[in-house]
């Protein structure tokens, strides 16, 4: 893969679009001027969580014994979930905490670097092991477009409304979708004759 395809790939499953209304919902309980913040806060912590699994993934797979035919094969089913929840989205299990300010859970994980990421990480590490900087450059383009999007996220709510933030998330969803079809597709094919 290319640093483009895989850094649109890890953009699309960060999926800040589709973040963007679960966000804003948790953050309107922290007090306004603490909120840009505290966002950063989350998304360089998210951040962290990506790059230790990014380099920790061959050692995790190894040691746990999981080739990459099944990584790509349940990546792709993972991704493919996502996506469809992201297409036809359903209602948000995130709890109303009424007064605390986030830390970690929910906004850095599962929100950003959420299962999905994670396992995309994995399958990237593995995939490609001795092309990590070149990943470590995608999930350092991929994190800064979605920390774009969400520090901007109260003006593009405003500016989209719900039914264009909506569009968006399917959209995106759409192409998750089709990208997780190609990595089942590919961990399935060195099995067929």
């Amino acid at each position: 893969m290319h640093l483009a395809s895989i850094a649109l790939t890890l953009f699309l499953v960060l999926d800040p679009f589709g973040n963007i209304v679960p966000i804003h919902n948790i953050m309107s309980r922290v007090p306004e001027h603490r909120r840009q913040a505290v966002l950063l806060r989350e998304l360089l912590i998210a951040l962290g969580i990506l790059v230790f699994f990014l380099f920790a993934g061959s050692f995790t797979l190894s040691l746990l014994g999981i080739r990459q035919d099944a990584l790509s094969i349940s990546g792709g089913i993972l991704l493919f979930l996502i996506g469809l929840g992201m297409v036809f989205p359903a209602k948000s299990v995130i709890p109303e905490e009424a007064g605390e300010e986030p830390f970690i859970v929910p906004i850095a994980v599962p929100l950003i670097a959420g299962p999905s990421a994670i396992a995309l990480l994995l399958l990237f590490s593995s995939k490609y092991p001795g092309g990590q900087m070149l990943s470590l450059l995608a999930v350092a383009l991929a994190w800064a477009g979605s920390t774009a999007v969400l520090m901007v996220s109260a003006k593009l709510i405003r500016l989209l409304g719900k039914r264009g933030t909506q569009a968006l998330e399917r959209l995106m969803g759409l192409l998750l979708v089709m990208i997780s079809v190609q990595m089942f597709l590919d961990g399935i094919k060195p099995h067929i004759p």
